[in-house]
């Protein structure tokens, strides 16, 4: 690809991580410039920023990065919750709105359609005007859908329609703001761990979703589903105004400079916040670009990705969608709550699959650079002729600071096992519609059910840490 069509590329995928424009030198947020080593900026007391010193890639410490990155899961948490609670309760809604098991299935694919859509809408607003903002934007949306979800007549199918689109309209971008959080706050050497945590919330769901859904529909009525979710997302919402700084390099730097205005600063700073005025910095522009998400379909490898994602996961919700009403026809004797319980597996695969992908996709990285840097170290004292290697190099490349970056290998650090977890997804995907078909104890599709979203979650979400 040519260099200005790679440039031009990057600018569009990642058009708040650079930061504001700041001269070679003097980047109080830029994380890399040409006279700087990566993963460290340098900052000054004042004008000029004539006394510089450097400064960490994010002035945040490693238990404020955890606090935020676990502020942002529960916000993920909201993404698949609403999808997931009520797949329990899909027969009785059917029944409810005297329509079909296909119909009901449809407020699934609405949601799906929606919850791929929006986040082409949140996520540049996210790089123009901040995360915080648009945290606090989803989660009124979703508050509002849910109550209007709860209230909706049994004659209006079609109004239950349409705000179940409101509903991930609001809620599915939770998880593409909570991933530019983590790319604010962290370097990319150091993502696999906060992403790994980052997934618990999303994974959380389709564990105890659909368990709570079912409990909901059966003691309570299937409008208590979405009381719930008002209820539980309203409680988000305080958590975040109440918590949750502006992390956007765009507009906080690495979070040494303070916020514009009051909607980007907590109302309870628990973490340590910007103070340096961004006037008083003459360097310091705050560069909150115009960015198109579909000039990233004409990229050829962002193309494939998606549609390697897409597939991917297409299957997995294929079956989670069709869990309940399948399991209701194969075993009769279950209830609502009982079909809810059997998500259990669903989720627990997930938390765990969740848990050791961070940590994998971490300790492979930090083994192949390495073995990429001794071999890299080697060719170059081969090359100058010196018996000497750089011990410094060395250093920086075991911390993530290294000025060869654009040289190394991270695809193969990161997606080298993948081809493998996708041939065992496949195979236990396989497993458990033969299971079903043949109507084998219940035991047989939990167990894989399990199995199978341990390699689903290294199979997509390596993709993320890139």
């Amino acid at each position: 690809m040519p260099p200005n069509e790679e440039k031009e590329k990057q600018a569009v995928i990642d058009s708040s991580a650079v930061g504001p424009d700041l001269e070679p030198g003097t980047g109080l947020a830029s994380g890399v410039g040409p006279d700087l080593e990566p993963g460290t900026v340098a900052s000054g007391a004042g004008p000029g920023l004539d006394n510089a010193r450097l400064e960490p890639y994010s002035i945040y410490g490693r238990k404020a990065k955890w606090f935020l990155v676990a502020m942002v899961a529960l916000a993920g948490f909201f993404s698949p919750l609403p999808a997931n609670i009520y797949f329990p309760a899909m027969p009785t809604l059917a029944t409810v709105f005297d329509v079909s098991v296909e119909s009901i299935n449809l407020t699934v694919t609405i949601y799906l359609v929606m919850q791929g859509i929006s986040p082409m809408l949140w996520g540049p607003l996210s790089d123009r005007l901040g995360r915080r903002p648009m945290f606090l934007i989803c989660l009124t949306i979703l508050v509002a859908s849910c109550i209007g979800l709860a209230l909706t007549p049994p004659s209006a199918f079609w109004l239950f329609l349409l705000l179940r689109a409101l509903q991930a309209g609001g809620c599915a971008s939770t998880i593409a703001l909570g991933s530019g959080v983590i790319g604010d706050i962290s370097t990319p050497e150091e993502r696999g761990g906060y992403f790994g945590m980052f997934n618990l919330g999303p994974m959380l769901a389709p564990c105890i979703g659909p368990a709570l859904g079912g409990a909901l529909s059966d003691h309570l009525g299937w409008r208590s589903i979405f009381w719930f979710l008002a209820a539980f997302a309203a409680a988000c919402f305080v958590l975040m105004a109440c918590f949750l700084p502006e992390t956007m390099r765009a507009l906080v730097g690495n979070g040494s400079v303070a916020p514009p205005n009051a909607i980007y600063r907590p109302l309870i700073p628990v973490v340590h916040q910007g103070t340096i005025e961004p006037d008083s910095l003459p360097n310091f522009k705050a560069h909150r670009p115009s960015v198109n998400p579909l000039k990233l379909f004409l990229y050829k490898d962002i193309l494939l990705t998606l549609s390697y994602t897409g597939i991917v996961y297409a299957v997995n919700y294929t079956v989670t969608a069709t869990i309940s009403t399948t399991f209701a026809d194969i075993y009769p004797y279950l209830s609502d709550t009982s079909i809810g319980l059997c998500y259990l597996a669903t989720g627990g695969g997930m938390i765990l699959g969740s848990t050791l992908t961070g940590q994998m996709l971490d300790r492979e990285y930090r083994r192949i650079r390495q073995t990429w840097t001794r071999d890299r170290d080697r060719e170059r004292e081969q090359g100058a002729g010196v018996a000497s290697a750089s011990t410094k190099n060395e250093n920086d490349n075991e911390n993530g600071n290294d000025n060869d970056n654009d040289d190394f290998p991270i695809e193969m650090a990161r997606l080298r096992t993948m081809p493998v977890f996708l041939l065992i997804f496949v195979a236990c995907v396989l497993a458990w519609g033969w299971c079903l078909q043949h109507k084998v104890s219940i035991a047989g599709p939990l167990v894989l059910q399990i199995i199978f979203h341990i390699p689903y979650n290294q199979a997509m979400y390596a993709w993320s840490v890139l």
